[in-house]
């Protein structure tokens, strides 16, 4: 039986942060069960994932301002004070009293009188302390101001954070909650000015891309049809669309009628790197949920065959659900088992996607539980499996063929030392094209990632 949506967004992302763990758990899941539950699923969605992109730092003024360890504090009730601590912080827009006000009625329904006013005197003094809620980054007290975007940011009436110039990586560390070795190599790799916007890109609110379906329509038809049901739309080098709309994606135009894909400008950039052709014999090797194979399937006409395959079966329905909405025929789904199987009867293939599995640092914004769980060792097994991967996908691939080597990761080790060290073993292959993309916070805001192309070269 349905569940009757009359709770708040408040007590829904309280219930998700009551279900969830970010080192253990992904968000996904449970918060798609629990949005059921409220018809603010927007403002849901916004308070659980800011709150766990922000974490470490709304603790850190929790600790501070309520004379008591974050820790310390009972789990059901310190995730109340998070939620209203991220909005006070992070959402100007909604008013202190009644940020405050709703934290405690959330709180009444489920404890004491003691606990409710505990609540209240931590969030009184969290508002007692913080100055300007939108202050200009640049007319702010670096060491009192929480950046939110790249322009604003809520000061403080003391110190909170380190300076930047003593040290950048702390101070990135605490100011964006990420881990401080994990900033430590962005400063080596990318630098002082590239690591700050990388920190920015992390901790934003992603905007909405779609992908229109070239099979049934074109961007601009596809925008028309947006503003003809008055959806602010803007066309993005006329392949992809930016889309501000609080309606949910399945209640879009067009979406039922397969007219468009959801997918980050920088996700749409990695198909279009293969060139994949009409008469083509084409592998999707990590495929599951089908977004870049369903694309393979469009830039072919619906001509090509192709072949999708995961080590999780059970989400290669999400690449069936998908092609069959977008109305695509060329796309057959097997499980990765009788891969071996399906090659030795359709022999090896012109062209290989391969999106391996990666640790996710291009795409935190979206995968906010990424900070809290990945450490250096899982990046080292990481890149492991994709040397694996890499290699299963060249036994796979056809003298003259190329694979499309990808990922969602900002890490040299996963991405330019898996393709070098890949080179060096296997000479019959050379790289054609290769780029790093970092994930930006400016107006057309994109993720970060990874494009290399490989030629199994004739000899």
């Amino acid at each position: 039986m349905p569940h009757a949506k009359t709770k708040t967004a408040r007590k829904v992302a309280v219930a998700v942060l009551n279900k969830t763990d970010p080192v253990r758990d992904y968000l996904g899941p449970v918060l798609n069960e629990l949005l059921e539950q409220t018809d603010q699923k927007q403002r849901a969605t916004d308070l659980v994932f800011g709150t766990i992109r922000n974490r470490a730092v709304i603790d850190m003024v929790i600790s501070r301002l309520a004379d008591c360890p974050a820790e310390r504090i009972q789990a059901k009730l310190l995730n109340i004070i998070r939620i209203a601590a991220y909005e006070l912080i992070y959402s100007p827009e909604t008013a202190e009293h009644a940020i405050v006000n709703e934290a405690v009625q959330t709180a009444r329904d489920v404890f004491g009188k003691k606990e409710t006013g505990f609540i209240n005197a931590v969030l009184r003094e969290i508002t007692r302390h913080i100055t300007n809620r939108k202050v200009p980054l640049q007319q702010g007290d670096i060491q009192k101001t929480l950046p939110k975007t790249l322009s604003t940011g809520c000061e403080f009436d003391m110190g909170i954070l380190p300076l930047p110039e003593k040290s950048p990586a702390d101070y990135f560390s605490l100011a964006f909650s990420l881990p401080k070795w994990l900033v430590e190599q962005w400063l080596e790799n990318f630098g002082l000015g590239k690591t700050k916007q990388i920190c920015f890109a992390g901790n934003r609110r992603p905007s909405l891309y779609i992908r229109p379906n070239i099979l049934k329509t074109t961007a601009q038809q596809l925008a028309e049809k947006l503003h003809q049901a008055e959806i602010d739309c803007h066309l993005v080098d006329d392949t992809m669309i930016k889309v501000q709309s609080p309606a949910a994606i399945t209640e879009l135009p067009g979406f039922a009628e397969g007219l468009f894909s959801v997918q980050d400008l920088t996700a749409s950039k990695v198909v279009p790197a293969l060139q994949p052709k009409p008469a083509s014999q084409i592998l999707d090797l990590c495929a599951a949920p089908g977004t870049k194979t369903t694309h393979l399937a469009e830039l072919t006409a619906d001509k090509a065959k192709i072949i999708a395959t995961d080590i999780d079966y059970q989400r290669l329905e999400k690449v069936r659900e998908n092609t069959a909405r977008l109305g695509i025929t060329a796309v057959t789904t097997i499980a990765y088992a009788n891969l071996e199987k399906t090659a030795d009867q359709m022999g090896l293939f012109d062209c290989v996607l391969l999106d391996v599995p990666c640790s996710n640092t291009g795409v935190m914004a979206k995968r906010p539980e990424v900070r809290h769980r990945i450490n250096q060792n899982s990046i080292v097994q990481l890149a492991q499996t994709q040397n694996r991967l890499l290699r299963t996908a060249a036994e796979m691939t056809n003298k003259n063929g190329k694979i499309c080597y990808s990922t969602c990761s900002i890490q040299r080790e996963e991405n330019q030392d898996v393709i070098k060290s890949f080179l060096m073993q296997h000479t019959d292959f050379r790289l054609l094209f290769e780029q790093l993309i970092l994930p930006s916070a400016e107006e057309f805001d994109h993720d970060g990632g990874y494009i290399a192309v490989l030629e199994h070269i004739s000899q």
